[in-house]
């Protein structure tokens, strides 16, 4: 049931993303003075509509995406009496360029007030932590483990194993008994079949030394590869902690960090465009049989059953970061300087801008709107290309689905 509604409130969190992109465009072609003649949700036949003013408003069968008509928006829109001045290809470059962008900034902006609700609700992932085996604390070892679904430590005081032999916070832990340890993981697992006194060999203001660790033997509820179900069982620990792989933030401090968070998610988003045709070998090889990459792309029915999986473990922070990574991509995305996209429009726009800067230098006129019945070819292949890659991906969501928790 919870996995159910999961998948629903993802579904209703993307409409909402594609119903806010297109008020972008209507907002933002209603105050530079064009004309507005539709805003629907979904394509297909219509359910409902309403008109107030001079636009209607309306919910279309397929919710599949959405759109803005906007008087004149290329030189091959028919155009009534009332809508010659109007006309949006007949508008000044910046008020165009302003519309385009519209949609893409109002995803921008909501996955930003996403990325503060999650900073400020439970706290933003370190996407600058290191992958090391840093200390991030050190105490007493708490000799005891409750039973889940919490799991909680025994109380302790005093230092621990660790703190007693002279770890320190910020020291990488690089081996263990002789054994390399690349992540904290590492630490751990290598720690939990061992006791008495260990070398530990660490990495300290660029200096390595080893220091003798005796390792306490401790309660604890386990699970190891391939099992369902933790077990009790004793194992050896020291009392360091990891460096928090989230960071809570006031409602003042979220600010800042939302703003950084959003940059950082913007050059991961940006990373994972540069690599989506390359990912299209993948997903082949996921709809014939081979196994899921989960770093393949999910299309819209994927990520509302991704969200589903993410509601029914009760990781809504999860939830929330997942739909601000979408916003983050469709606003990206639309960048694309490719017809039908928004970035396409854009891009003729701004050549249409310096073609005429350029007819201006040597004394001629203006060279009039761009012929798009030339671009329709190259925009038919996008469509196409993107088609089969968006069919492709269903197919992959379909067939063999990202399992996010086994």
């Amino acid at each position: 049931m919870v996995f159910a509604v999961g998948v629903v409130l993802f579904a209703l969190g993307i409409a909402l993303s594609i119903a806010l992109h297109e008020a972008g465009h209507m907002w933002v072609a209603q105050a530079t003075g064009m004309k507005v003649r539709r805003y629907f949700i979904g394509f297909g036949p219509k359910i409902f509509s309403f008109r107030r003013g001079e636009t209607e408003y309306g919910l279309k069968a397929l919710p599949l995406g959405g759109f803005c008509d906007i008087a004149g928006m290329t030189a091959l829109d028919e155009l009534e009496p009332d809508e010659e001045d109007r006309a949006m290809y007949k508008k000044p470059t910046w008020k165009r360029l302003a519309v385009m962008s519209g949609g893409i900034g109002m995803n921008f902006v909501l996955g930003l007030v996403l990325v503060y609700v999650l900073a400020v609700g439970w706290g933003l992932p370190d996407l600058n932590r290191s992958t090391d085996a840093v200390v991030g604390s050190v105490g007493c070892a708490a000799p005891t483990q409750g039973p889940g679904p919490d799991y909680a430590l025994s109380e302790c005081t005093g230092p621990g194993p660790a703190e007693q032999a002279g770890i320190r916070t910020g020291d990488v832990i690089t081996a263990v008994d002789g054994k390399d340890t690349p992540s904290f993981a590492d630490v751990a697992a290598a720690t939990r079949s061992l006791s008495g006194p260990v070398d530990f060999t660490i990495e300290r203001d660029g200096e390595e030394q080893t220091i003798v660790v005796p390792v306490q033997q401790v309660q604890r509820w386990v699970q190891e590869e391939g099992e369902t179900e933790p077990h009790e069982a004793t194992v050896g620990a020291i009392g360091i902690g990891a460096t928090p792989s989230v960071v809570e933030h006031s409602a003042l401090s979220a600010v800042p960090a939302s703003f950084e968070f959003t940059g950082d998610m913007f050059v991961m988003t940006a990373e994972r465009l540069v690599q989506m045709p390359s990912k299209a070998v993948d997903l082949w090889h996921a709809v014939t049989g081979g196994e899921r990459d989960p770093e393949t792309p999910i299309s819209v029915y994927g990520a509302s059953v991704i969200g589903g999986q993410i509601a029914e473990q009760g990781i809504w922070e999860a939830f929330v970061l997942l739909l601000a990574s979408l916003n983050f991509f469709l606003g990206m995305f639309n960048l694309l300087p490719l017809l039908p996209l928004d970035g396409g429009h854009m891009a003729v726009t701004l050549y249409e801008r310096v073609r005429d800067w350029f007819r201006s230098r040597r004394g001629l006129p203006s060279g009039g709107p761009v012929d798009y019945m030339k671009l329709l070819p190259v925009t038919y292949v996008v469509i196409v290309i993107g088609g089969a890659y968006m069919l492709l991906t269903l197919t992959a969501d379909i067939v063999n689905p990202i399992k996010l928790f086994q």
